[in-house]
């Protein structure tokens, strides 16, 4: 039996203009926790989310089993907001748990969309929550309809599910690598039963996973900083293509796909990772530190002091700073208070554009030649108006802009929100053009070959790459069977028979 908690109706997921007034960001993707066979499991969960939540800020999730039932509670907002209350987690009975913080990428803002989602199935129920996006989900979405499945929701986890419940296999870990055998794209899935915490990443590994444990009790989650915040002990990396399973009797591997090296994405590393976090055995801060001090071998610039854009830029910057021995500056200071803005944004309140969120130190770059470090560069609108505001209100004498990522001049379509192709500067212009729509003095950024360097390689193997970073190349992994240019997820264009 399922209990549904009472999840609210009420409220309403933010919207973009109240998230980003300017739309001009990668968007977080999302992040996934589970643990099995702990004592307040929920409230871990919780808090593991919540060490989770700058990989998604517009919704949450939580189900729980307690040896009889299983209990669900999803809502809009941030973890903090809605899973703090005794009343909540009282309902959030059990030992083994799974969570997922949501930045929508396919499926939309919708209540039906927000994960983890469950389904009864023959021999129990099982709940699914996953970060990344299937590439084939239209395609797999059609034929299933097509045997008889209702959907519920546009949400990609719901295919999992489908798959599961019209899989063959007898036991439900051959039922869930079976489905997972058919999905193509970028993931990393958490899923809960009666009797099994079970983790996957795709073949390729482009989304993370790792492994942790709890005193003794299985912990799973997208990055090392949920394992940190509870107190849990990294064990190991899930591998790419593997699938573990928790239960009574320990943790056990399963390896359904054929062994290929690993491509991670590479933006964990620049953009999404928490800086605390460690990925694939390397610390992101200073991976991040590292990319500065290529940026600034790449592009050394005559200045009198750095400004990181924060607070993504900040170990790019110190990175910059300590190889050129220019001084590290807070130019900018930000207001953290701005993501759920206490006005409607209009057209008045667009005007003001970034000051809502950043703000000219003049104390420290009236006058100065100063070098803005940042760590990508999407539709160029907000850094135009950093720019700007750094000459009219900081009093800069030049502004020069340099970013730890090379130029973005592909979409996403493995989780990442990004724009469509056409509206990526990189994609429309040059490097001069690009600088004449920000209005630098300059402006730069890291090779691909640096990028790798600051990972410890020497470069990037052409041949095979050390990890996805098709961004910047458009050499895309996987098959992308049901994406088109403009970003979207679509159904094959395929008449019923």
């Amino acid at each position: 039996m399922m209990d549904l908690g009472q999840t609210p109706t009420t409220s309403q997921p933010a919207t973009s203009d109240q998230w980003d007034l300017d739309g001009d960001t990668l968007h977080e993707e999302c992040g996934v926790f589970g643990i099995y066979d702990a004592s307040d499991a929920s409230a871990l969960t919780a808090l593991g989310l919540h060490a989770l939540q700058h990989r998604g800020q517009e919704a949450a999730g939580i189900a729980t089993y307690d040896g009889a039932h299983f209990h669900l509670e999803r809502r809009f907002g941030l973890v903090g907001d809605n899973f703090s209350d005794a009343a909540t987690m009282e309902r959030l009975k059990g030992r083994a748990a799974i969570g997922h913080a949501r930045y929508s990428t396919a499926g939309g803002a919708a209540l039906r969309n927000v994960q983890p989602l469950f389904a009864e199935l023959d021999g129990g129920g099982i709940a699914v929550a996953h970060n990344g996006q299937f590439t084939n989900a239209m395609t797999l979405r059609r034929s299933l309809i097509k045997r008889g499945a209702i959907f519920q929701s546009t949400s990609d986890s719901e295919v999992v599910l489908q798959l599961i419940a019209k899989s063959r296999e007898s036991s439900i870990i051959d039922r869930f690598i079976d489905a997972i055998r058919q999905m193509e794209g970028g993931y990393a899935l958490v899923a809960l039963t009666r009797k099994k915490l079970i983790g996957a990443r795709d073949p390729l590994g482009i989304r993370p996973l790792v492994l942790g444990d709890l005193d003794g009790a299985p912990v799973l989650a997208s990055e090392t900083c949920a394992l940190d915040m509870i107190g849990a002990k990294f064990v190991r990396e899930v591998e790419n293509g593997e699938v573990v399973v928790c239960s009574e009797e320990g943790v056990k591997s399963y390896r359904p796909f054929p062994k290929q090296p690993p491509r991670l994405d590479i933006f964990e590393y620049i953009y999404f990772s928490r800086p605390d976090s460690v990925i694939a055995g390397r610390s992101v801060y200073d991976v991040r530190k590292a990319m500065g001090q290529e940026l600034a071998k790449e592009n050394p610039i005559d200045a009198d002091v750095i400004v990181p854009i924060p607070d993504s830029g900040v170990p790019a910057a110190v990175g910059y700073a300590q190889e050129t021995g220019i001084p590290f500056e807070l130019g900018i200071i930000r207001n953290h208070y701005v993501g759920r803005t206490f006005i409607e944004p209009t057209q008045q309140i667009r005007a003001l554009g970034v000051r809502l969120k950043h703000s000219a130190n003049r104390s420290v770059v009236e006058g100065k030649r100063i070098v803005l470090v940042d760590d990508s560069l999407v539709r160029g609108t907000t850094a135009s108006k950093i720019v700007a505001m750094m000459r009219d209100i900081g009093g800069a004498a030049e502004v020069h802009l340099l970013l730890a990522s090379p130029p973005i001049t592909h979409s996403d379509y493995y989780g990442i929100d990004t724009p469509e192709r056409e509206n990526l500067l990189a994609a429309q212009y040059d490097l001069e053009g690009m600088r004449k729509y920000i209005g630098a003095d300059s402006l730069g950024f890291i090779s691909i070959d640096g990028i790798y360097r600051a990972c410890g390689y020497e470069g990037r193997n052409n041949d095979k790459p050390q990890f996805t970073d098709h961004c910047f190349t458009g050499d895309y992994p996987t098959p992308l069977l049901d994406v088109t240019e403009n970003n979207k997820t679509t159904a094959l264009l395929v008449e019923s028979d």
